[in-house]
């Protein structure tokens, strides 16, 4: 048996998964009561955490224990209620499985005249299961150890608000004094010493703190997607541990009211976080909440005035283009290069589900500014209506580059409540007098482009082909009827119909070569020929007449165009 008094106690405690407050069996046996007691078995589950007390008094109180408890038995209990004779071995190891099974923390036994010693069986079943197995000595009440424990628990707690508050009072001052998320996070990385990360509710990162290694074993972490989007949906609020990692992650949402406004994760690579990490970073996450309540609404009244001038520009109500230019460089933005106009929408403006704190649209609009301004700050970027619009700067050769890796990095891997969203870009342009032009090519690439590919459609103005002069025809009506007199019950949404529109359109793609189109569609030679038979009888000669061929092409590209 070894002597508890000495044993040597570990760094690392449990932490507390929820408000509770524990402590360890190593710490149990460090109390004045405990002193003499010795661990007969289970040294390997010393520091198993204890947030409670029980003292069975009759055998069939055993049901009645719960997890992460202390049972404390004395050795007349591990006897026979009908007999009165000692317990078995068979039976003790059962007892001391039956305990494990219902996550009992640790056995303390007093063994009296009732019980000499413990049967060596159950001790080495508590050996090979990790349960602490202690010998309390003869002369140590019950009532005295479950009042140490009690009173190291009331004390642990005590410590833990204590430190909360203490966090709580540094972090008002923080905001008090017009600091933001980046103090808060410094603020309370220093006083948890861990790596401390705020996101938005869908993972995008807004402020990080911490040692340079903790911050380093974080980044390690499988939780951040390439464009640097934390994974909120791999984790939950509380402590939890990574698998296949050292350390432990706390997260706590940040909220206020039935408004969400993102997550407070802290990580400890190595020694815990604490047991007053869960309520210190409860308080920290209220009072992000109240910094980000107070940067909203700030951004608000700035954003309101951003986006009305850079309307009025983009509809040449702003005044020349010069007095718009030096305007935007008061405002931080710089349109004297070259630029594109990208206008976004999400693709469901309204799906019908009740609305609570932020709208889609201004967390979209928040992701692309986010995204923006970490590769240029003086990017206009800015929510107007239901359209999110960007003026980028892009050149010819990598206008498609450019706009590319900016929706990869706001779209993400759609983790996190990513909503599908569609875009239109406009034709480069080198001065600001060309800007309202370009919002215009922007917003009809946007419409053309869902019509003709449907959600999440990323469409170039310069890359719309045909169907930039249709979108020129405002009356839809008219549209609809051209494509049914020239295709007539082609079309249609029957299955034989779109079967051989499909046939048609190869054959107008490959200039009516049918040789070529057999092969694309694996028809062989003579089951073409019937086909295109078929189709003549129905749009007309259209395989020698190029004028028809043309009408056909035009139709089937009004069929393409969604929402007519």
């Amino acid at each position: 048996m070894e002597g508890v008094a000495n044993a040597r106690r570990a760094r690392r405690q449990d932490l507390p998964a929820s408000g509770e407050y524990r402590i360890t069996v190593r710490d149990l046996v460090g109390l004045p009561s405990m002193r003499s007691a010795e661990v007969a078995a289970g040294r390997a589950g010393l520091d198993g955490s204890i947030s409670r007390v029980n003292l069975i008094e009759v055998p069939d109180e055993l049901p009645e224990v719960e997890p992460d408890e202390l049972l404390l038995v004395a050795g007349y209990l591990l006897r026979h209620p009908d007999t009165g004779r000692p317990f078995d071995e068979d039976d003790l190891v059962g007892f001391v499985r039956a305990l494990v099974a219902r996550g009992v923390a640790a056995l303390g036994v007093k063994p009296g005249r009732y019980l000499d010693t413990l049967p060596f069986a159950m001790l080495a079943a508590a050996d090979e299961l990790g349960f602490p197995v202690l010998c309390l000595p003869a002369d140590v009440g019950f009532g005295e150890v479950m009042s140490e424990v009690f009173t190291a628990l009331a004390d642990r707690q005590a410590v833990a608000l204590d430190a909360a508050d203490r966090l709580h009072r540094a972090l008002t001052t923080v905001v008090l004094d017009g600091g933001g998320l980046p103090q808060i996070a410094d603020e309370v990385a220093r006083a948890l010493a861990a790596a401390v990360l705020v996101c938005t509710p869908d993972g995008r990162v807004r402020a990080t703190a911490g040692a340079s290694d903790d911050l380093a074993a974080f980044d390690a972490l499988q939780l951040f997607d390439p464009s640097g989007r934390f994974l909120v949906e791999r984790v939950r609020p509380g402590v939890q541990s990574i698998p296949g990692a050292d350390g432990q992650l706390l997260v706590v949402d940040i909220g206020a009211g039935r408004t969400e406004h993102g997550r407070i994760v802290a990580y400890a690579p190595v020694g815990g976080l604490g047991t007053a990490a869960v309520q210190s970073l409860d308080r920290a996450g209220t009072v992000a909440a109240l910094a980000i309540t107070k940067e909203l609404a700030v951004a608000a009244v700035e954003s309101k005035f951003r986006g009305d001038f850079l309307r009025d520009a983009l509809t040449e109500t702003a005044g020349p283009p010069d007095q718009v230019a030096a305007h935007c460089a008061a405002l931080g933005w710089d349109i004297r290069r070259p630029l594109v106009v990208l206008v976004a929408q999400l693709d469901d403006l309204d799906d019908g589900s009740p609305l609570t704190g932020r709208t889609p649209h201004d967390r979209l609009t928040s992701a692309w500014q986010q995204v923006v301004a970490a590769r240029d700050r003086a990017v206009p970027v800015v929510g107007i209506s239901q359209e999110i619009v960007a003026v980028v700067p892009a050149t010819e050769a990598a206008a498609q580059a450019t706009v590319a890796e900016l929706v990869a990095a706001v779209t993400g891997d759609r983790g996190g409540g990513r909503r599908s969203f569609s875009a239109g870009v406009s034709r480069v342009v080198r001065s600001p007098d060309g800007l309202p032009a370009a919002y215009d090519q922007a917003r009809k690439a946007l419409v053309v482009g869902r019509r003709t590919r449907g959600r999440g459609a990323i469409a170039h103005f310069d890359s719309l082909g045909v169907h930039r002069l249709l979108s020129l025809v405002t009356d839809s009506e008219e549209l609809r009827s051209f494509a049914a007199e020239v295709l007539g019950s082609l079309g249609t949404d029957r299955p034989e119909s779109t079967d051989l529109r499909r046939t048609l359109q190869v054959l107008i793609d490959t200039n009516c070569n049918v040789a070529e189109t057999a092969r694309i569609l694996h028809f062989h030679y003579n089951t073409l020929r019937y086909r295109i038979g078929k189709l003549e009888s129905i749009v007309g000669q259209f395989m020698t007449n190029p004028d028809l061929r043309l009408d056909i092409a035009l139709a089937l590209r009004v069929l393409q165009m969604r929402g007519l």
